[in-house]
């Protein structure tokens, strides 16, 4: 088995994910429209052009992620809450390099730094609303 994290957005998946596609060094291995979808589908002309899916794969990793229509989940654009997208790395420099990129432009909720038990962990939003923790653990197997 394999989990996998699927984010939602309100019209903004494609630059969301070419933004940690950049940061992470990842890969976007599919990119399918909603104009893609079945032909009977019902597509509105303003989300056509929308991602339905789309998967980013960073190493043996990956997110999964979609631009949600209005009407499926008219709370899009409220602050998400309740959960994180956690990142764990051995290296306290990749880390921080990682919590910079992927912040910028964001909210901090936790500045980068040594904790009681990290060397390196932090918190924030992004640009795009997603909330994100960063924790160094240099105990653990690469």
């Amino acid at each position: 088995m394999k989990i996998v994290t699927s984010l939602s957005f309100p019209g903004t998946c494609r630059e969301a994910f070419e933004f940690y596609a950049g940061v992470l060094g990842g890969e976007i291995t599919a990119a399918m429209p909603y104009s893609d979808g079945p032909p009977d589908m019902p597509v509105p002309d303003r989300i056509k052009d929308w991602l339905m899916h789309c998967w980013l794969q960073v190493g043996d990793q990956a997110l999964m992620g979609s631009d949600m229509h209005p009407d499926w989940a008219p709370d899009m654009n409220k602050p998400k809450d309740g959960f994180d997208v956690t990142l764990h790395f051995n290296d306290v420099n990749e880390a921080r390099r990682i919590f910079e990129g992927l912040s910028e432009g964001g909210e901090i909720r936790m500045p980068f730094a040594e904790s009681f038990w990290s060397p390196g962990f932090g918190g924030f939003t992004d640009k795009f609303g997603v909330p994100w923790m960063v924790n160094t653990n240099p105990e653990m197997p690469a």
